[in-house]
């Protein structure tokens, strides 16, 4: 009893959900491209339709907030975390055009909202002076699930030959399964502020949206364009591709809550200067990368820098209103996503053109982070937003 006790825990709850939703969302994003083609006989017409619909839950994500009118986060999490798991588990059985086009939307309906929630419930539940650090284990415990993951598709479809059917079914299977213990084992903790029910955008919190702007242009980027220069440009195999995604998950799993724990020490605008310097570098560096071994150092090192972002979060909730967590978690994921439903198509584009302007773009907006990045204080609070206010502030 007293063990039980003692991790019925906010913070052991978070690290399960965190856990549980890239076991499963991993599967459908490792299987996505081959089921697709082989089952449903897709073309670049139907994958982009499926991707652009895929974002749109991203770019709603605001409206969770009117989902809390009716539901506790801490349930709406979990029914989120439920949904996903059920999208995954029937994708398997729905090897058409139409059918893939559901399961997506029902499996990114529950992605989206969950880590909006997830996120809203970190930075009320987690103290300010523990946040970057546990949003580090975080990202650690993801990056295990992930490989979990990984190693158990190779597993199950290359050594047994299992359907891809069967694969889908099974880890939305196990993922809803851990989602109902998780339901029945942990108590409902209770919010240490009451949260806003009405969308929120004010003024002050203007730094934290431009910050969350140009890191959803920054990460559209890598996503979409880093991987494919390493199959266009240096005909890298699915293998070769699949091992840095596994190089890029060890590296997280090893380093990201050592990384949390150094913003913490550091601070949010010594941590984000020093990933947007390096993705100024790396950007440029991609546009004049010639050789496809640095080429897979450079990514690698782009997907380390995803840990530093952690500072914009932390950032914010040392400056934000504890009632306005939810609601602004919401608004952010929106603006975030703002940039994922237009700088592929545009940037596409301009790819076919000149493929390395694509990257001295991503570099522009590295430079415009970094800008934004100086106007942070070095102890940010609810009142001093930016740098200005706190020389204002201490005088």
């Amino acid at each position: 009893m007293t063990l039980l006790k003692k991790y019925n825990q906010p913070e052991h709850l978070l690290l399960a959900m965190a856990f549980t939703m890239p076991l499963v969302f991993s599967v459908w994003m490792v299987l996505l491209n081959n089921f697709v083609i082989e089952k449903a006989n897709f073309t670049g017409v139907e994958i982009g339709i499926l991707q652009s619909l895929r974002e749109i839950p991203g770019f709603l994500a605001f409206t969770v907030i009117y989902l809390l009118l009716f539901i506790k986060e801490q349930s709406l999490a979990l029914v989120s975390l439920a949904i996903t798991s059920i999208g995954v588990l029937l994708t398997g059985y729905f090897p058409t055009v139409i059918g893939l086009y559901l399961t997506t939307i029902l499996m990114s309906i529950g992605f989206h909202y969950f880590e909006t929630i997830s996120q809203s419930l970190t930075l009320q539940w987690i103290d300010k002076e523990k946040s970057a650090h546990f949003m580090g284990r975080m990202l650690s415990v993801k990056a295990a699930a992930s490989l979990l993951a990984f190693s158990s598709i190779w597993l199950v479809m290359e050594h047994y030959a299992w359907s891809y059917q069967q694969t889908y079914f099974m880890f939305g299977a196990i993922a809803l399964c851990i989602t109902l213990i998780l339901a029945l084992t942990f108590k409902h903790f209770p919010e240490k502020s009451a949260q806003q029910k009405r969308i929120i955008l004010k003024k002050r919190y203007w730094l934290f949206y431009a910050l969350t702007f140009f890191s959803g242009a920054r990460r559209q980027i890598f996503v979409v364009f880093a991987g494919f220069l390493m199959v266009e440009k240096f005909n890298y195999s699915v293998a070769e591709v699949s091992s840095l995604f596994l190089i890029n998950y060890v590296f997280n799993w090893l380093f990201a809550a050592k990384i949390g724990k150094l913003i913490g020490r550091i601070g949010e605008r010594a941590a984000l200067r020093i990933e947007y310097i390096g993705l100024i570098v790396i950007f440029v560096s991609y546009g004049f990368v010639e050789n496809s071994n640095v080429a897979a150092m450079l990514y690698v090192i782009d997907h380390l820098f995803f840990a530093l972002a952690i500072a914009i979060k932390t950032y914010f909730q040392k400056i934000a209103s504890p009632e306005d967590i939810a609601a602004t978690a919401g608004v952010s994921f929106s603006i975030n996503h703002i940039a994922a439903v237009f700088i592929p198509a545009l940037l596409g584009m301009l790819w076919v053109i000149k493929p390395s302007w694509v990257f001295f773009i991503g570099a522009g907006f590295a430079c415009c982070s970094l800008i934004l990045a100086l106007l942070i204080p070095k102890k940010p609070l609810p009142g001093v937003e930016v740098r200005f206010k706190e020389l204002t502030h201490t005088k």
